[in-house]
């Protein structure tokens, strides 16, 4: 397996896909990087030379900001809403859906499973 910034890419799918394994990478940005070095997408990530993996990382680490650098940024940015005190912090914190989604039927995934509530006695 090729080793592009430190992650494992996998050699058996195309160049295109096998960059958006790395976390801040998507197809667009790929293409594009792609295009920059002037690199086949199609071509399979297993017949990548030393000399292309070289320039792939020299690119990603001046120009884009991924994998660790992004996650601690998304976090920060995260910790500094709920510091301030902001809507969406709150919406943070409590675990509930933040960008002003339903929350009376649906979102869970933020909610976690459903907790079944005794009816009420008549």
């Amino acid at each position: 397996m090729p080793r592009v910034i430190g992650i494992d890419i996998p050699e058996k799918k195309r160049l295109e896909i096998a960059l958006t394994y790395i976390y801040g990478i998507g197809r667009t940005l790929s293409n594009e990087i792609l295009a920059k070095l002037g690199l086949n997408p199609d071509m399979r990530a297993a017949e990548l030379s030393q000399d292309d993996i070289a320039k792939l990382n020299s690119l990603l680490q001046a120009e884009y900001v991924l994998e660790g650098d992004l996650r601690r940024q998304v976090q920060n940015n995260i910790k500094r809403l709920i510091g301030i005190h902001a809507y969406r912090g709150t919406r943070h914190r409590a675990g509930l859906p933040v960008r002003g989604q339903r929350t009376r039927t649906n979102s869970r995934t933020r909610k976690g499973r459903r907790k079944t509530v005794a009816n009420k006695k008549k």
